[in-house]
Formats: structure tokens, sequence, C-alpha cells
């Protein structure tokens, strides 16, 4: 086996480059994945611009597909060679936020510190992949606490199928589940980017009966109709906060999703709320934000804000691959863009400046 691989890592703000990197050891909890198919996530985009701080020198990216290629010694039930994907969110199950409710909030951070990262609890911290440690961007991945994270892949399903699982859908479903939504609810989506798409199809999956897709892009409306949305607003040819009402009665929607990470679209969301209605907030904000007094009614109008990281782990990515196996949502057709590793620098460069109908790109080794 070769001992080097070609890997995407930060070099600094607005620079990033295709390397050359030692194929990572495996420890006992570990497992290498040869990757077969990884994307380029919004995320990444704030990485690069500078807006999310992660050390020089670090492998970028968090969606990994591929084949075991080694397993560590303590790592029961799976075999080399399967296929297999990996939550971006790779927690430690075993530490105390995992056994608290919040195991994408867990004490990976110590780690690196050479502590145990059973303990603490640290927002974003049970993100990893690209974050604390090399990502997925590159030829081999290393995953930790294997026996947690890994979910053999279903046989008849695509690389680009389930490429969607391990964050955009994640997330996108974990928007919709954090929303309350009830059979028979009217839910507005903010933004129709690849999570915002998502969380309109896990609306509809969740009994909701009128969803109501924002964007500025007409394109991407037209995939949200595919996706579930029942009506369609382009916030450019018209005020979407009175549209929603006016469709409301004046009611209010039951729940919103704000997906995109900016103050208009968090502001909209909270705006178009009835009275007890939640906010489900999945954007990655780089300002501070302002609640408009109006809006929150004082304080005094029972509106559930909730905000979220995606949850990991074998459990979740079975049954968001047990989604895609059944035929109730086809993610497939949101990879409108195939690049090789040694391009990925033009891929970022489409996908931040969100050129030619791009949606996730497909990045293969």
């Amino acid at each position: 086996m070769a001992t080097m691989m070609k890997a995407a890592v930060f070099v600094e703000k607005n620079r990033i480059e295709v390397v050359d990197k030692p194929i990572p050891d495996v420890g006992p909890n570990d497992a290498l994945i040869r990757i077969t198919t990884t994307t380029i996530c919004g995320t990444d985009v704030h990485i690069l611009k500078g807006e999310y701080p992660v050390a020089k020198g670090l492998t970028i990216g968090h969606e990994p597909v591929g084949v075991i290629e080694k397993l560590g010694s303590a790592v029961q039930g799976y075999t080399e060679g399967q296929r297999a994907i990996a939550g971006a969110i790779c927690p430690n199950f075993n530490s105390y936020a995992a056994q608290d409710g919040a195991p994408s909030q867990d004490g990976s951070y110590l780690i690196p510190q050479g502590l145990c990262g059973c303990h603490g609890f640290k927002a974003t911290a049970g993100w990893r992949f690209g974050n604390l440690i090399d990502g997925t961007q590159a030829e081999y991945v290393l995953v930790p606490d294997a026996q947690a994270n890994l979910a053999p892949i279903p046989d008849g399903l695509t690389d680009e199928q389930v490429l969607m699982c391990p964050d955009i859908m994640s997330t996108g479903f974990k928007g919709a589940e954090n929303a309350n939504i009830r059979i028979g609810d009217t839910v507005v989506v903010f933004a129709q980017g690849p999570i915002g798409l998502c969380a309109t199809a896990g609306a509809r999956l969740l009994g909701a009966s009128t969803i109501i897709a924002v964007d500025g892009n007409d394109h991407r409306l037209g995939i949200a109709k595919k996706m579930g949305a029942d009506l369609t607003l382009n916030f450019k040819n018209c005020d979407v906060v009175d549209e929603i009402m006016k469709i409301t009665g004046g009611r209010g929607a039951d729940s919103s999703i704000e997906a995109l990470g900016t103050q208009t679209t968090f502001e909209s969301a909270l705006r178009v709320l009835k009275p007890g209605g939640t906010l489900s907030s999945l954007g990655v904000y780089s300002s501070d934000l302002t609640i408009p007094l109006g809006a929150f009614a004082a304080g005094l109008g029972d509106h559930r804000i909730v905000t979220a990281l995606c949850p990991g782990g074998k459990e979740r990515m079975r049954r968001l691959m047990n989604v895609v196996a059944s035929g109730r949502i086809d993610l497939g057709l949101m990879v409108t863009h195939q690049f090789k590793l040694d391009d990925i620098v033009a891929a970022y460069e489409l996908f931040a400046n969100q050129r030619d109908g791009v949606l996730k790109v497909a990045i293969k080794p």
C-alpha cells in the first residue's frame, strides 16, 4: 500500500491547495476509508473565506463515501472492502455529552490536548472531519470511533444517492425535525440551497400539508417543487412576509426553517411565525443577529427558536439511507457537477460563486 495521498488543505484565507500528505495510521478504534466520492459544503466555503477558523494545513471536507481500506483491531461487525459512509459529525458516543443527548457537542476538542474526549461539552466539537482532524477531501480519511460512526451502504445505492446523507440530508431533516411539524401544518423554508431543499423534503415526510419554499433563484425553486414544496416565492419579486401572511389568512406559519444564515432570512423566518410557532435555525451565521421587537412580541409570543448541528452516528446514517432506498426522496438530482480531486480549486470557485446552476459537486479522487 502507498504511504502518501493527495489531500485538499487549508493554506490561508481564500487559498486551498492539493498537497501530498501521509496516509493516516490506523489505531484500534479507527477505520481507514478510501474515498470514492466526497463533496464541498457551504461550511467549507466559510473556512475558505476565513469566516470559520481552522488550523493551517488541515485537510478540509466532512462528507465521506468510500470503501473500508483497513479496520482497527477493536472494530467489529465490518469488513475491509465494504462500501460505507460516516456522518459529517463523528462524535464519541461514550462521552458525557452523547449520553446527555447532545453527541454533536461532545468533548472531542480535548483530544489534541492529550486529554480524554469523553469529558467536556463544546458547541460543534462533535464535528471533527475538516474541523478538528483531517477531513474527507482526500484520497483517504481516518474515521475515529469507527464502531459507532461507520454505516454500510445498502446494495444497489450509488455514491451519488448517499452523498447527501453524511451532512446535507441529515442537517436538512434535523431542521424539519426541530421545527415541531405536525400533520396538516404550514411550513415555510427560507433558502433552497442543498440544505434547504432537504429541509423541504423532510417537512413533507413529517406531514406538513402546505410547504412554502422561499429563494431568489427560480431554478432552485423549481427543484423545491420536486422536493415537496406546494408553493414557491421568489423574494426578488415580492415581499415574502406579506405574501405568507396573505396565504395563511393572517394567521402565520406553524413553523419556519432558516437554511442560509443571514440577518434577513432569520428575521423573515421570525416575522412569518404564528404565536406559539417554532423557528428552526440551520444557517451558519458569520455576524451577530438582531431580533426585531415586534416579531418577537416583546418576548411574550410563546415562540420557540431552535438551533442544530446535524446528528451523526451509524444509526442516523442507516435511517437516512433507508429513506433513499425506499424511493421516497431522490437526492441524486442535487449532484449537478463532477470534478477530480486535482481540480478541487476550480470546484470551490464554481460552488462558492454559485455559477452554472450548481447545487452540489461530486469530488472523485
